[in-house]
């Protein structure tokens, strides 16, 4: 993110929070107290470019850390939609199909951990042969 150590400008720093919290172009360079064509130009520049996509990053990331922590909460109305029987047999369908999908996937990656943590523990074991001669322990 932005802030202490930036290269850029202040006037820089406020064009990309303008970016990050107005609806157009315009709007973000009356934010930041500077011209449209301005901004415009600036965005051509990778020094802009570089801390902005960081920015914008750092703002999805947080956004993927609420979701997250609501997981437990729509796991919950998933699991009250799939068993009541009131509502709707389709949107029961859905519920269930969402839920068995999600576990599949969870199946999926647990496989995926435990897969790189075997290579993980091949590449150690090749990288200690390597500095003892060659003998794997």
């Amino acid at each position: 993110m932005i802030g202490h150590g930036s290269k850029l400008s202040h006037k820089m720093q406020a064009a990309i929070s303008g970016l990050l919290s107005q609806r157009s172009i315009a709007e973000a360079a009356k934010f930041a107290n500077i011209s449209p064509k301005t901004l415009h130009r600036w965005l051509k520049l990778p020094v802009f470019q570089a801390p902005y996509r960081e920015a914008r990053h750092g703002v999805v990331r947080q956004a993927v850390g609420r979701m997250q922590h609501n997981t437990g909460a729509a796991c919950i109305v998933m699991l009250q939609l799939m068993s009541d029987p009131k509502v709707d047999p389709a949107i029961r369908y859905k519920a269930t199909a969402y839920i068995l999908g999600y576990s599949l996937k969870t199946l999926e990656m647990d496989k995926m951990e435990e897969m790189e943590s075997r290579l993980s523990e091949l590449e150690r074991l090749a990288k200690d042969a390597k500095a003892g001669g060659g003998k794997i322990n």
